[in-house]
């Protein structure tokens, strides 16, 4: 094994244990040893910023529809657990500030933004964040880079990142691009190789690889020297890692 331990970033929570962004995904995905969280944003119609993969609730809760379209009255009552098994019957969608009163101050959350909502996600979440006193603990990511530019430049204490699923010729020379301080990278793990991370790292930039899950892919980026690695399943990580 190599010496070098990247962090666990718990994908959704436990996405492969749990029903993915709920409140009882990241409790378990602590419990089982995740240094860190990974999760998704929406916003309401009224402001509210809820955390949920996707735009429509359909595939993760018994609701239909978008988010954005939704009060969040309208919101807070629906089942978001029952859909993955009959024992998360009730669990439902939390909000980002609910969340965070859940995981403890320190640990690393990277909040993926789904979505500019014409730019009303950036206003809230950042607004969320400066009130929250956090900004330390969390980094901002998107595969919309624009929006990740805007978010750095709105705020440039601010941790940004970039999302991507495209094999790069030079990954750190990508982020210089952005004109902006970029604090990490994350590639899909098919998508980076040890030089480019050594590459990566050696230009200050952390890299987060997603979505590892099998143990081949979890030896082969511990190897090429990741700052942390996102997955679904942390216990399983964890394990290793521990050996």
């Amino acid at each position: 094994m190599n010496k070098h331990k990247p962090i666990v970033i718990g994908h959704r929570g436990a996405a492969g244990e749990a029903p993915e962004n709920t409140l009882a995904s990241f409790a378990l995905a602590m419990k089982q040893g995740a240094e860190g969280i990974e999760l998704d944003v929406h916003i309401t119609k009224d402001g509210e910023i809820v955390v949920c993969h996707d735009a429509a609730l359909d595939r993760t809760t018994n609701g239909s529809g978008l988010i954005c379209e939704h009060s969040w009255s309208e919101l807070k009552s629906l089942d978001a657990g029952s859909w993955f098994s009959e024992a998360f019957t009730g669990e439902r969608l939390p909000l980002l500030r609910e969340v965070f009163d859940l995981l403890p101050r320190g640990l690393f959350i990277n909040v993926e933004v789904k979505h500019a909502y014409e730019g009303r996600m950036e206003k809230a979440l950042l607004a969320f964040l400066r009130e929250s006193s956090r900004m330390e603990d969390v980094v901002i990511s998107s595969f919309d880079h624009k929006v990740i530019r805007r978010i750095k430049q709105a705020e440039p204490g601010a941790k940004v990142g970039l999302l991507y699923a495209a094999n790069l010729i030079d990954h750190a020379a990508y982020a210089e691009q952005m004109g902006v301080d970029v604090f990490s990278l994350h590639p899909h793990h098919h998508c980076i190789e040890q030089e480019d991370v050594a590459a990566a790292v050696s230009s200050g930039l952390a890299v987060y690889p997603y979505t590892v899950n099998d143990l081949a892919d979890y030896h082969r980026m511990i190897a090429s020297g990741v700052s942390g690695i996102i997955t679904d399943y942390p216990a399983r990580l964890r394990e290793l890692l521990n050996l």
